[in-house]
């Protein structure tokens, strides 16, 4: 993790400096024996050199990655730069003679520069190929989870309404059966009034009766006395009606069960089907050199897959530039995989425009100076709130919702990471800072503030942050001037200071090799960095394009994003090819 004792003059180039002394040139070869970028010129008076006549010279991407310089612990004096295939050891010459003698050997170098190679290109898939086709197809079980809930609730609509159906049913059913019992006791109650009648008029024949045979009884004459007559048809009393008595109704309840009453209400299953499988993409980076692909169109319009190495250009170059509307200025770039880019001023206004710089949207923030705002993997944006101590988010560009808390500490700069989703927030309280990582719910899973000397990694100002392909966390810290890079674990891994003259560093971003792009306020220019710190070159200078550099971003085509400190331009330069 150390950085290389590789010198390299510094001077304002846009390229990649031959390593000869004094020679200003553009590297293009590389000695692999003696490790030195050379240009043309030199690698043929390199060749001329009689001890240099075996050297081996390469096109510059084909050379062997420097070996670490290791000294052996049993031989203080020589370098461990072979291994033994015998015993799976590293060694040095010494051991080789003393220890393994007649065992097979490897070139540890050689094997150094494959496996790092390697590495490089398993980190390239990863963020070419197995990254994006996950977040793809994690896109799409969230499109299947709307679908499954539009779906399922198409099924409940059904289920009420066949309910409601099967309700109307019974409720007619009931109806029926209500006014045939209505009818029964309306034809019962009929017959019974008439018995009743007729014992009504029964009765009124008997009291006529008995009225009668009182006057019989009274009559004090023999003549015609009726009781003295014959008495059998006077004495005849009418029987009694007959009657019957109500014969009521039966209610005989339904024979059913909840099975019953389901099956008129219909059920849902899942089908037997067996799912079909998601499909996942063919990977067609076959290469162990970093290749990003890029289409060509054919003749009659058919898109082609193209791969194409991609390597730092001799020179950075304007390919075109558009105005943010409603900034001042153009302190900071964060840039999503639509193609929809956020950029903001100094004064808190916060712009989202499309790649030509029509404005979408813009907000109010507490925001300043800073690298304050970032987009998430599924492309909400993401900003730190410095008066309420808070990370906001918006989702779907509409609802603003704040889902981080950092208490006493102030948010300055924040970014996403593309590995994993993660929220790297850079926060500050007084006269002290740190980095906190957050997961994608808001929950802080990670503090960064010391490292293995237990010494402060940062100043009360780390006011950037970005997160490079192999995971290290880059900070621009303003007070400490300096770029400081941890691993993902939080192990310092090396500060960049500038080169002639310290740095005041601003807006940081990495690129898919690896490169740090930084830039720099005093000089006014963006320096290059390799992945381990190694100044490359000065990549873009006030002669050339913006004058006062402050936000920068990389986008998805690997063109860089440069906005201004004065003015609310963003140029776009091609360096990479």
């Amino acid at each position: 993790g150390d950085v290389q004792d590789i010198q390299v003059p510094v001077i304002a180039q846009h390229y990649l400096v031959c390593g000869t002394e004094d020679c200003k040139k553009n590297c293009q070869f590389y000695c692999n024996s003696c490790h030195q970028p050379l240009c043309e010129q030199c690698r043929d008076e390199h060749h001329i050199i009689r001890e240099n006549k075996n050297h081996e010279v390469v096109p510059y991407r084909q050379r062997i990655r420097k070996l670490p310089v290791e000294k052996c612990k049993d031989h203080p004096t020589k370098d461990i730069d072979m291994i033994c295939e015998n015993c799976q050891v590293a060694v040095c010459s010494k051991c080789l003679i003393k220890y393994h003698r007649g065992h097979t050997f490897d070139d540890l170098e050689s094997i150094y520069s494959k496996n790092f190679t390697m590495c490089l290109d398993k980190i390239y898939n990863i963020n070419q190929y197995y990254l994006p086709t996950s977040q793809d197809i994690k896109r799409d079980i969230k499109e299947d989870v709307l679908k499954l809930k539009a779906f399922m609730d198409k099924i409940r609509t059904s289920i009420k309404a066949e309910a409601e159906s099967v309700k109307r049913l019974v409720e007619k059913a009931m109806s029926d059966n209500l006014e045939q019992a209505n009818e029964m006791e309306e034809t019962l109650l009929e017959k019974l009034q008439s018995q009743d009648k007729a014992y009504d008029e029964y009765n009124g024949f008997l009291e006529i009766l008995v009225k009668e045979f009182q006057d019989y009884l009274s009559y004090d004459k023999v003549q015609n006395n009726p009781i003295l007559l014959s008495l059998s048809e006077v004495l005849n009393i009418k029987p009694i009606p007959k009657s019957t008595e109500p014969v009521y109704p039966v209610f005989t309840a339904g024979q059913y069960s909840k099975n019953d009453v389901a099956k008129l209400l219909g059920t849902v299953t899942v089908p037997t089907t067996k799912p079909a499988s998601r499909k996942i993409k063919p990977m067609n980076i076959t290469s162990t050199q970093l290749k990003p692909t890029r289409k060509l169109k054919e003749a009659d319009g058919d898109e082609l897959e193209v791969n194409q190495k991609l390597s730092l250009s001799s020179t950075a170059k304007s390919v075109r530039e558009y105005i943010v509307p409603g900034v001042d200025c153009v302190y900071h770039i964060s840039v999503g995989k639509s193609g929809i880019l956020w950029a903001s001023d100094r004064g808190g206004n916060l712009v989202q425009t499309d790649l030509q710089g029509k404005q979408l949207q813009m907000i109010k923030t507490s925001g300043r100076d800073d690298g304050y705002h970032t987009v998430s993997l599924d492309g909400n944006l993401i900003f730190a709130d410095r008066t309420n101590c808070s990370v906001h988010s918006i989702i779907h560009g509409k609802t603003i919702t704040r889902f981080i808390k950092t208490k006493e500490w102030v948010p300055l700069s924040i970014h996403t990471s593309s590995l994993n989703g993660d929220i790297l927030v850079g926060i500050r309280t007084f006269l002290k800072g740190k980095v906190a990582r957050y997961n994608k719910t808001g929950k802080e899973i990670q503090s960064l503030e010391r490292d293995n000397k237990v010494q402060e990694l940062y100043s009360e100002y780390p006011h950037y942050i970005t997160e490079n392909i192999n995971g290290d966390i880059c900070v621009s810290d303003f007070n400490k001037q300096a770029v400081i890079v941890v691993n993902k674990i939080g192990q310092h891994r090396f500060s960049y200071t500038g080169q002639e003259s310290k740095i005041r560093p601003f807006g940081i971003c990495t690129d898919i090799l690896g490169h740090i792009l930084v830039c720099d306020i005093n000089s006014k220019t963006v320096h290059l960095l390799d992945q381990d710190g190694q100044f490359l070159s000065l990549l873009v200078t006030s002669q050339k394009g913006i004058k006062t550099p402050r936000g920068v971003c990389v986008d998805g085509d690997n063109n860089l994003h440069v906005g201004d400190g004065d003015t609310n331009t963003v140029i776009v330069y091609k360096y990479l090819q």
